[in-house]
C-alpha cells in the first residue's frame, strides 16, 4: 500500500479497533446474566436471558445506566437490588479481564511516534466512558488529541468532529490517516472530511455491499499494517 502524500497525523477509533469491544461486551453481558440468576433473576437459560437483555440495549442504546432494571421488568419482577448488584458486579470484573488492547496496538503507536507522527482519537459516545477505555488500556498518554462525540457536538460519521480534530492538532485533512472498523461511520465520516480512510476488517462482521462514500482508501487486516501506509513512494 502507498500513499501519495506525506502522513503527519494518524486518527483512531477506540471500540474494535484499538481492543476487541465485541468480545468484551458480549462475556460481560454473559456473565453478569449468569451472576444474575445465581442471586434469584427467574430464568434458566443463560443464552435467553442474555438474548433478552440484548433486545433492552437494542432499545435503549449502550450508554443507558438501567439495562438490568429493565431486565427485569421484562421478567415481570420488581426492582431487586441484590439482584441487579449481581449483575453489575458481574458487568465489570469481566470487562476488567478483556479490555487489553490488541497484541500490535502499542508497538504500532510506538513505531508512529518514532515517524513524527501526530496522533488523536476520534470516538463516538460519552466522554468519560471512552476515556475509561483508553487509561484502562494504558494508550491514553500515547494521543495529543481525543476527541469525543459528547465533547464535540458531532458525531461519526458527520463531518465536523474529525475537522475538530484537525483543527486540533494543526493538520490537513489530506495528510490525516483516519483507522477504524465501522465503514458507516468511520469510513464514510472520514471519506466525507477528506481524510485518508483506512478499514481495518474484522472477520466475524457480516460485511454488506458498501456504496462509494464508504469504501475505504486502504484496506487492513492488522493495525500494524498501518506503518505501510506511510513508506514514501
Amino acid at each position: 500500500m502507498k500513499r501519495q502524500r506525506e502522513i503527519k497525523a494518524v486518527l483512531f477509533d477506540i471500540d474494535d479497533t484499538l481492543f476487541d469491544s465485541t468480545t468484551l461486551a458480549k462475556m460481560a453481558r454473559m456473565n453478569a446474566i449468569k451472576a444474575m440468576i445465581e442471586c434469584g433473576l427467574p430464568i434458566r437459560n443463560v443464552q435467553k436471558g442474555y438474548s433478552l437483555l440484548m433486545k433492552i440495549v437494542e432499545k435503549y442504546g449502550s450508554n443507558y445506566d438501567e439495562h438490568f432494571d429493565r431486565l427485569l421488568e421484562a421478567l415481570g419482577c420488581s426492582r431487586d437490588p441484590k439482584i441487579i448488584a449481581a449483575g453489575i458486579v458481574a458487568y465489570h470484573d469481566t470487562k476488567l479481564g478483556y479490555i487489553k488492547p490488541n497484541p500490535d496496538v502499542i508497538p504500532t503507536l510506538i513505531a508512529l511516534g518514532d515517524k513524527r507522527c501526530t496522533l488523536g482519537i476520534v470516538s463516538n459516545g460519552r466522554s468519560v466512558k471512552q476515556w475509561e477505555k483508553l487509561i484502562r488500556l494504558g494508550l491514553h498518554h500515547f494521543f495529543d488529541a481525543v476527541i469525543i462525540s459528547e465533547d464535540a457536538g458531532s458525531e461519526k460519521p458527520q463531518s465536523k468532529i474529525f475537522k475538530v480534530a484537525i483543527e486540533e492538532l494543526g493538520v490537513k485533512p489530506e495528510e490525516t490517516v483516519y483507522a477504524g472498523d465501522d465503514p458507516e461511520t468511520d469510513g464514510l465520516g472520514a471519506n466525507t472530511a477528506g481524510l485518508i480512510s483506512v478499514r481495518i476488517i474484522k472477520q466475524e462482521r457480516r460485511e454488506s455491499v458498501l456504496n462509494k462514500n464508504m469504501q475505504p482508501k486502504f484496506a487492513i487486516k492488522k493495525i500494524s499494517e498501518l506503518l505501510s501506509i506511510l513508506e514514501p513512494t
